[in-house]
């Protein structure tokens, strides 16, 4: 599915967001700032932008991108000759099973992978087990609005506009009839917040960006 919409992702995540999906992410690079010269691991890379925000926002030597995805592994690869830009490191991997040794790095970050995790618990071990003593962990996921009457009107928007809008603009209303109910079937922020204590992260706090229908969740590995 994601390589299907590869080509038209970029342009449907700003066309989602009223284009504030790049600033989330600038947020999220400033939540997780590694130590000055640290490295960092985006996990779900996409098209890189997570990777960079970081370089753009902290103190990061150079991230690691890694992806799932070929598709979109070349489309950052275009992208990032397109700027010169040398410090971003592409790898295709499996977020379950990182090609990464034990605290190799300073901050892994991750920008819409939780959801689609076939196994959340195992996934966020991963991401503790790759950070660095003292380093952190950062996940920026979109989640359900609890005000009421926002809350329905975005779940209007999200499950009725948005699949019109894939399906005009990426040619695949399916991918994004699946990104709605990927949102309604996740775990809460208080109830991600626990799953990450409980891999052993610590001091793990949350941000809602977006209204309330982004979060960004921060914990400490000690």
């Amino acid at each position: 599915m994601f390589a299907r919409i590869a080509p038209r992702y970029d342009l449907m995540n700003a066309l989602m967001t009223g284009g504030r999906d790049q600033a989330w992410r600038r947020t999220a690079a400033r939540l997780g700032a590694p130590a000055s010269g640290g490295l960092v691991l985006d996990l779900a890379t996409g098209t890189a932008d997570l990777a960079l925000a970081f370089l753009a926002q902290t103190g990061a030597r150079a991230v690691v991108g890694i992806d799932f995805v070929e598709g979109m592994l070349g489309l950052a690869r275009r992208k990032l000759a397109a700027r010169g830009e040398r410090r971003i490191h592409l790898v295709a991997g499996d977020a379950l099973a990182l090609p990464c040794p034990a605290g190799a790095f300073a901050c892994v970050a991750s920008a819409f992978l939780l959801r689609n995790l076939a196994d959340l618990r195992a996934g966020l071990a991963e991401m503790r087990r790759v950070t660095a003593p003292g380093g952190s962990v950062v996940a920026l996921e979109i989640t359900q609005p609890t005000l009421p009457g926002w809350r329905t009107a975005f779940r209007l928007y999200f499950h009725h506009v948005v699949p019109a809008i894939g399906g005009l603009v990426a040619r695949d209303r399916a991918a994004y009839t699946y990104l709605p109910r990927s949102v309604e079937r996740f775990v809460t922020p208080r109830e991600l917040a626990g799953l990450m204590e409980g891999v052993g992260l610590r001091d793990v706090r949350w941000v809602r960006v977006g209204l309330g229908t982004v979060t960004i969740h921060v914990g400490r590995v000690p």
